[in-house]
């Protein structure tokens, strides 16, 4: 039952993140807070392996560090784009 609690929670919490990054299209601030809930549903499938496999957490560190590093690229990236075009919608992008 453990195994099922361990396992099935953080898979169902994943497949429903990458979901909502399928349907929201519309802003690119709610595309970024959804990448960021898939990394942390990642971790968290990492955290559980590392701790049921009895290793250290290390790589678990270095995983969280990289994510923050993501998440910040994401908001300068999105703060420009809102420096330039004046929003976040898809649809007032050019790609030229």
């Amino acid at each position: 039952m453990n195994m099922f609690i361990y396992w099935m929670l953080p898979s169902f919490l994943f497949i429903v993140s990458l979901f909502s990054f399928v349907s929201n299209r519309k802003h690119l601030l709610s595309m970024l807070l959804s990448l960021e809930y898939i990394v942390l549903m990642l971790f968290f499938m990492l955290f559980i392996y590392l701790n049921m496999m009895n290793y250290e957490n290390y790589f678990s560190m270095m995983f969280l560090t990289f994510s923050v590093c993501e998440g910040a690229l994401g908001v300068s990236i999105l703060v420009s784009l809102i420096r330039t075009h004046g929003n976040d919608y898809f649809q007032s992008f050019n790609i030229m």
